[in-house]
């Protein structure tokens, strides 16, 4: 197949055929902002997929009844007994689900995802209904995260055969017109052929996976099942070099968390042509030459390939050590949340609707399948009992800021805030998985400086962090003060403000500038007592080598636990965080 204008879109059109070919078995992470070369590709998948194959999409905060299937309330008012209705899953069995703004996906609905796709099916229990539903579909994650640090869930990005990368396409690139008809004959062949593969292609495969960092077990495996896609979309009856190359370029080399040395990389790598090919036939040798390609496999030549068709840049970071990201499947709160009588709706439970808010709907279906029992001859109307209603679970979430304020004064400090670099930097993930936000004020010389607004961006804070300015005296209550201004602001803006102090608590300039250790420290500690007055949650990390007095003295005026550097490691730290943060 000949290769496109950009090798991206290349790429990205080749996968688009293995997914139309065997949808169920290859699932994408799409990283794409909405526009024409994101909806090209799209289109493009549709228009290869098998006719009446169905391709759905993912509404945001979908129901579990709504996506596993559950009681079709109608059908069993009208009957009297249980009817099941089948969910978006079920309904998507054999096509696509596309799966907008994936990086948002809930930790929840991401694992029933996953468990769908494992068994291939959905199976219900509930309401007085029990069905199974065959449900083998294809995922097409849309990431579409402001950074490198906001990804899909992992436990369904482990499972995506693709991961491609759309940015960096340029709309002049990409080719609207519809795949040519002998592709369509070309899938309409593969769907039918069933390659088989070389003995020694698996170790070959999961070699390659070991050299390149790769821990999943499922990323040779779903190249195995590339490489087979490959082959049948090729035409050939046993899988080859080519495909097992194009399958390591597709599969593992998105997924690579290093780079082996150049002295590992001296094979050339086979023609660009078979591995970065844009959907339409190929040129090169002819049908019973590629068919009868036996030859040994070359997992050097495979490697050198798949570095080939790396995106640009990405080949540099592995080798340089920086790998990708991924979210990290641990669970966190979005904010604050408290029970109320108004909020977003997080489920129901049985209750006196006169103190809580009826669920109209579920009460139906709490009582639906006992009508049949419950009414007399020849009655039509619906029979309530208490043990049907059911009422509202609100929460009002609130966003939580949480604000790191630095004491950068003296190049001592900022060795000793070095030493808790990584404690810092696990602390600013959990934020980030919580979907807190974060900001950075820094205090030295005379005042204090507002380096980060609150943001989402891990990326950002990080930075902020690295490139702190230091040296100079400690205006510690201007520091506490500038904190304290920032927090009131977030909370006026609905936000839960939470502020982490790093400091060894020994002030030397007071709140008008002037050096001074007494003044200051007093000043200091009014200002700490003034945060604790607003009931402002707080925590004080003691930067000292040693415990110190003023830092204890510190966090009491805060009303703020207290914490030395010696003990803050990173499982520590996060967890006195957790502590003080409002509760979810």
């Amino acid at each position: 197949m000949s290769a496109g204008p950009d090798p991206a879109w290349s790429r990205a059109c080749l996968a688009a055929a293995l997914v139309a070919l065997d949808p169920a078995g290859a699932g994408t992470v799409l990283r794409a902002r909405p526009g024409p070369v994101r909806e090209a590709w799209l289109d493009r998948l549709r228009a290869l997929l098998p006719a009446g194959a169905a391709v759905t999409r993912l509404p945001a905060g979908i129901a579990d009844d709504a996506l596993l299937g559950g009681l079709d309330l109608p059908a069993t008012l009208r009957t009297g007994r249980p009817v099941a209705q089948a969910g978006l899953a079920a309904r998507s069995h054999g096509g696509v689900m596309l799966v907008p703004m994936a990086e948002r996906l809930t930790p929840g609905t991401a694992a029933r995802l996953a468990q769908a796709l494992d068994a291939g099916a959905v199976e219900i229990a509930r309401d007085g209904v029990t069905a199974r539903y065959p449900a083998r579909f294809g995922l097409v994650l849309l990431d579409e995260g402001e950074g490198e640090d906001e990804t899909v869930p992992a436990c369904l990005a482990d499972r995506a055969a693709f991961h491609l990368d759309l940015d960096a396409v340029p709309v002049g690139a990409i080719t609207a017109a519809p795949p040519p008809l002998d592709l369509a004959l070309a899938l309409a062949l593969a769907r039918a052929a069933d390659p088989g593969m070389p003995a020694e292609a698996a170790d070959t495969l999961c070699a390659l996976a070991a050299r390149l960092g790769i821990a999943s077990l499922r990323a040779p495996l779903l190249a195995l099942r590339v490489a087979r896609l490959h082959a049948a979309l090729d035409g050939r009856a046993v899988a080859a070099e080519p495909d097992l190359a194009a399958a390591a370029a597709l599969v593992l080399a998105p997924r690579a968390r290093t780079w082996p040395p150049d002295d590992e990389e001296e094979s050339a790598p086979p023609p660009v042509a078979e591995i970065d090919r844009a959907g339409e036939p190929a040129s090169g040798p002819d049908d019973d030459d590629r068919r009868d390609d036996h030859r040994p496999v070359d997992d050097d030549r495979i490697l050198a390939a798949a570095a080939a068709s790396l995106p640009p840049g990405l080949l540099a970071r592995l080798v340089s050590g920086v790998a990708p990201r991924t979210r990290s499947p641990g669970a966190g709160r979005a904010g604050a949340a408290a029970a109320a009588q108004r909020g977003r709706p997080i489920g129901v439970r049985p209750g006196d609707p006169r103190r809580g808010r009826l669920a109209l709907i579920e009460t139906l279906r709490a009582a639906a399948p006992w009508q049949r029992l419950r009414r007399g001859d020849g009655e039509a109307r619906l029979r309530i009992t208490a043990q049907d209603l059911r009422i509202r679970r609100l929460v009002q979430r609130r966003e939580t800021t949480t604000i790191f304020a630095v004491d950068a004064s003296g190049s001592a400090a900022l060795e000793r805030l070095a030493e808790a670099k990584g404690a810092v930097e696990q602390l600013l993930a959990e934020c980030y998985v919580r979907r807190d936000r974060v900001a950075l004020v820094a205090f030295r010389g005379g005042g204090a400086d507002l380096l980060l607004v609150p943001t989402r961006s891990l990326v950002r804070a990080k930075r902020a962090l690295a490139a702190l300015p230091g040296g100079g005296g400690t205006p510690l209550a201007a520091g506490i003060a500038a904190a304290g201004r920032l927090a009131a602001a977030e909370r006026r803006g609905g936000r839960s403000p939470v502020v982490l102090l790093l400091t060894d608590g020994r002030a030397n300039i007071d709140r008008a500038g002037r050096p001074g250790r007494a003044q200051a420290g007093a000043d200091a500690l009014a200002a700490a007592r003034a945060l604790a007055a607003e009931g402002i949650p707080g925590l004080v990390i003691d930067t000292a080598a040693r415990p110190q007095d003023a830092a204890r003295a510190l966090a009491a005026a805060m009303g703020a636990r207290y914490l030395p550097m010696p003990q803050a490691d990173a499982a520590r730290l996060a967890k006195a965080v957790r502590e003080v943060a409002p509760a979810a």
